[in-house]
């Protein structure tokens, strides 16, 4: 049966160009007419107060795409850039909801790199999080968004690779270093279980089996083997070791290059179930962590989060709309469940 649903998998990568299937909370809205949304924004805008309500009800509806052409009407009819005039507008949570909302995904992702190694100090929780959990593909158009858009070369300068390099150290720095290079394997219908068995010893003899860790073939490993072929290996490895591999890990590592190695297993394993976890672990205290809320939700609402919601009721046995709403407020909460799209 697995062997049947890895070729189904496959097949359905191979009828989408290789990109993975996405599971959007938002799509692309019937009866769409730029314009009068570019109207009603501006109106929006201009209003006393401000009416925060309609710039959600669009924004938070509309895909990428269309926000672009809403954005292109916008400054057609008031002669200004959509996202200063909303920069203008707005504050708070809101406010970075609906700027990382003019962005596509990718530059989404590029911009939360570069504000996680801006300036003194380096977020490396962000940093893990993006890097550790994007598919290849989503890797290879982040880099493109940090290097090759006009506005973000004059903002960013720098390619990714040489900011990860600049920001971080030792092998951890190494890890993402290997992740951002994007030399992955693609996924191959051939099983190879004379390489699965020899990556899962190979893991085994240079961690749990001697002293000290021989981290360099564990990102090697990590870092440019396909995820059906690791998830392979994985499941051999405990044919070595007395601990999974994720035991193995926290055996063998501490510190951030531990995170980074647990959120690389995680998301080999369930993607969304990783992600489902960060947004319940985000709003485990009181208040909401908003920093790591807003990115997720909006950095995979055109993505994933559909899944990423189903996960989180099956972890939780509570909805992610519901938890959403005990734990934020105002018009923050309101962008946010109108993104998630429903109660499960």
């Amino acid at each position: 049966m697995a062997l049947v649903s890895e070729f189904l998998k496959q097949l359905t990568l191979t009828h989408t160009g290789g990109k993975e299937p996405t599971f959007p909370t938002v799509r692309p809205v019937g009866d769409f007419d730029p314009s009068r949304d570019a109207v009603r924004i501006d109106n929006a805008i201009k209003t006393k107060g401000v009416d925060e309500q309609t710039i959600i009800d669009i924004l938070t509806r509309r895909s990428y795409e269309q926000r672009s052409q809403i954005a292109f009407e916008y400054e057609k009819i008031a002669r200004k850039d959509m996202a200063t005039a909303l920069k203008g507008a707005l504050s708070g949570s809101v406010e970075s909801v609906m700027l990382g909302l003019m962005k596509s995904p990718a530059q989404y992702d590029a911009s939360e790199l570069k504000g996680s190694m801006k300036g003194l100090g380096t977020d490396e929780e962000t940093l893990i999080e993006i890097v550790c959990s994007r598919s290849t593909q989503e890797l290879a158009e982040i880099k493109l968004a940090y290097r090759e858009s006009k506005y973000y070369y004059l903002m960013f300068k720098k390619e990714l690779e040489k900011d990860v390099a600049g920001d971080t150290s030792g092998d951890f720095a190494k890890l993402l270093m290997a992740l951002v290079q994007t030399k992955r394997e693609e996924p191959s219908n051939v099983v190879d279980y004379d390489k699965i068995d020899h990556d899962a010893r190979a893991l085994y003899e240079a961690g749990v089996k001697r002293k000290g860790t021989d981290v360099v073939t564990w990102i090697a490993i990590m870092s440019e083997r396909s995820v059906p072929h690791l998830q392979k290996v994985f499941d051999r490895y405990k044919s070595y070791s007395p601990y999974d591999i994720k035991e193995s890990i926290r055996k063998e590592v501490k510190g951030d290059l531990e995170k980074s190695f647990l959120t690389l297993v995680e998301c080999f394993e369930n993607r969304q179930l990783y992600f489902a976890s960060r947004l319940s672990e985000a709003m485990k205290s009181k208040g909401a962590k908003e920093k790591v809320v807003t990115r997720i939700i909006v950095s995979r609402c055109e993505v994933d989060l559909m899944k990423i919601r189903s996960e989180f009721k099956r972890q939780n046995g509570k909805s992610l709309y519901h938890t959403i709403s005990d734990h934020t407020k105002g018009d923050y909460q309101k962008a946010l469940l109108s993104l998630v799209g429903g109660d499960d």
